[in-house]
């Protein structure tokens, strides 16, 4: 066997799949909840340019983990509670876009030193820090998918209630001020939001790379269509079918979870790139030829 094989059969490995599929049914149900909040939680965050929070709050949301998991707690819980302090912090101290990245950039170094240092004084798996940081959906178990369906629920119970002001607030803060839409408050409530999605998303890929679930589909979407019911439709579809098929592929494989959903991500998201670019050189060239004549 040569090193090339050898490594093809550690990243795609599909001995004995039919016996290791029935194994992984709650990861599916749960990656396809998750999936669903990370794409609709992502068109709000490409609409108010916070690609850049979605990083900090992921920080912490490793820390809350990283020390949930070296005081034996309920890591998922850890990883929430780390999340809404980012998002709290987040939204109380960076209301404008300057004050917030500032906030951002002390939080997330901050965060980052706090889940390495839990993560030293923890002695058990080594498999268990790992899937912090590179994710571990394939081993969800019952007591922590009740954990992700649950907090997945209240997280699109909350984007319904607030769905069509924060839409406005987003597109126009100012004109959506002047019509009385609470955008301040309406500013804070997403950030809570966000962060309770970012720790969603921490499980499937980890802290490192929670961006491909919260920011590149909705991404993607945005490259080829602008309607207010496609966009969050598209982005949605996008995500739940990264997640659904980075679980299928890393099964039985040596390999962890991110990988995979990160390659289908980014691989929609160039299609989608080149479609859109091809839509609007020929929306372009119409309306030209429009004006020619």
């Amino acid at each position: 066997m040569t090193l090339t094989q050898g490594i093809w059969q550690q990243i795609f490995a599909f001995d004995h799949y039919g016996e290791l599929l029935a194994l992984v049914r709650n990861s599916l149900v749960a990656g396809a909840a998750l999936g669903l909040v990370g794409g609709l939680v992502g068109v709000f965050v490409i609409m108010r340019d916070l690609p850049f929070a979605v990083h900090g709050i992921s920080e912490l949301s490793f820390a809350g983990a990283s020390a949930a998991l070296l005081l034996g707690a309920n890591v998922v819980a850890g990883s929430i509670v780390g999340s809404l302090v980012a998002a709290g912090a987040i939204g109380l101290l960076g209301a404008r876009a300057r004050d917030r990245n500032s906030v951002i950039g002390v939080i997330m170094p901050f965060g980052l030193g706090l889940g390495v240092l839990f993560l030293a004084l923890y002695k058990g798996r080594a498999a268990n820090k790992f899937g912090l940081l590179t994710g571990q959906i394939v081993a969800v178990d019952t007591p922590q998918m009740s954990w992700l369906l649950g907090t997945s629920t209240v997280v699109l119970v909350a984007l319904a209630v607030m769905w069509r002001p924060l839409v406005f607030a987003s597109a126009d803060a100012e004109v959506a001020e002047a019509r009385g839409v609470p955008v301040r408050g309406l500013s804070f409530a997403f950030m809570i939001v966000l962060g309770l999605a970012v720790a969603l998303s921490v499980q499937i890929v980890g802290a490192l790379l929670v961006l491909t679930l919260v920011v590149t589909p909705a991404a993607a979407a945005a490259r080829v269509t602008a309607s207010p019911v496609l966009l969050p439709v598209l982005s949605a579809v996008f995500a739940v079918a990264s997640i659904e098929g980075g679980i299928l592929l890393a099964l039985g494989s040596t390999i962890p979870i991110s990988p995979y959903v990160t390659t289908i991500s980014f691989g929609i998201y160039l299609v989608c790139r080149r479609f859109g670019g091809k839509r609007a050189r020929t929306v372009e060239v119409g309306v030209q030829a429009d004006m020619k004549a």
